[in-house]
């Protein structure tokens, strides 16, 4: 299963993609970036991005339509910062990290306040709602998963994992945790307390990121070891189920250098998905019909998060050190930036007509 995608189509010009139009956004943060967020409100016609850097502060920018970002707001962390989402409404952003805590923006006051404690660093954190109820989950290295509803200084719920959190993804009901030691915990947001399913990741090695599907009928795995993992919630769908290589150079000899797949983004309307890696790449594809749309050149350094807009017009892709060639691999002159790659038509469109296997 796992050559499915592989170079059936890698050698042909149409699936190699162009940066040229791709912009760099102003005033990056001072050092690498952990993550990326856009507003989800459709109704709001702007679009503003979050970014979670290790320099302990969260920058918010305002994406102009020529592409140029404008600093509006920024979340200042005593650590480094390790994820981000906005709520909803757009209104507000959530950060967590290293400081072991969570923090909440408000945009319209520009207020910001701590929402969420834990023992050891909040690896992630992830905005949902519980009946309408505004709520976050965040998922930390002291190995436990907590709610939070902002009104109140101590936890909702929590449940504990086997190991530490490594990342961690809501879409609708559906809350994904992937720990140490390749566990996988799927949680039905309507029953928290509890685990609805856990399995092992069916990648050998460790699990890096895990992205809920678009329809949240289940969710994809990278692990650090160049593959991706295609997994439906439901057993029912099992024979769905596959894995596939990505972000490995081409063999020389017996040797074939494979990189961590940092990040897995899903197009917001067409439910295909992007994945990037250590080796500086990013490429768009369509798990239905496994295939690989659009493969891109090399962009420099190694691409450390991801996201697409609420319209999935723009891609956003972040460049910086991810340590995956340890103490040695961090040069002084290393790239630092957030690139914004606009979406053409056909970049992440599925193929058509493809009937499920």
């Amino acid at each position: 299963m796992a050559t499915l995608f592989g170079a059936q189509s890698a050698s042909a010009s149409n699936t190699l993609g162009d940066l040229k139009q791709d912009v760099e956004l102003g005033s990056p943060p001072e050092d690498s970036i952990s993550a990326l967020a856009f507003n989800p409100n459709p109704t709001d016609p702007k679009d503003f991005l979050a970014v979670a850097s290790w320099d302990k502060k969260v920058r918010i920018y305002e994406i102009m339509s020529n592409g140029q970002g404008q600093g509006k707001a920024q979340i200042e962390h005593d650590g480094p910062v390790f994820s981000v989402d906005f709520f909803k409404d757009g209104q507000k952003v959530i950060s967590a990290g290293a400081d072991k805590q969570a923090k909440v923006l408000d945009l319209a006051t520009g207020q910001t306040a701590q929402v969420a404690q834990h023992d050891q660093p909040i690896r992630c954190v992830r905005y949902f709602e519980n009946n309408g109820t505004p709520m976050a989950v965040t998922g930390s290295w002291d190995k436990t998963v907590k709610y939070w509803d902002f009104r109140s200084p101590q936890p909702a719920g929590s449940v504990t994992c086997q190991e530490r959190v490594y990342t961690m993804d809501v879409r609708d009901n559906l809350l994904v945790v992937g720990t140490a030691d390749r566990y996988i915990n799927v949680i039905n947001l309507k029953d928290p307390s509890k685990f609805y399913k856990t399995l092992q990741s069916p990648l050998k090695w460790q699990t890096r990121v895990v992205s809920c599907f678009t329809d949240s009928q289940g969710f994809a795995i990278g692990s650090i070891e160049g593959r991706c993992a295609i997994q439906y919630v439901e057993e029912k769908d099992a024979n769905l189920n596959f894995s596939f290589k990505c972000h490995r150079d081409a063999a020389q000899g017996n040797v074939t250098n494979v990189h961590a797949v940092n990040d897995i983004s899903f197009h917001p309307q067409h439910g295909t998905f992007s994945t990037s890696g250590s080796d500086g790449t990013f490429h768009f594809w369509d798990k239905d019909a496994k295939h690989r749309l659009k493969g891109y050149p090399n962009v420099g350094g190694s691409i450390t998060a991801t996201k697409f807009n609420k319209t999935g017009t723009i891609f956003a892709y972040a460049i910086s050190y991810d340590w995956s060639k340890g103490y040695q691999g961090n040069t002084a002159n290393y790239p630092n930036k957030v690139m914004l790659h606009p979406v053409q038509p056909d970049e992440c469109k599925p193929r058509p007509s493809v009937k499920k296997r």
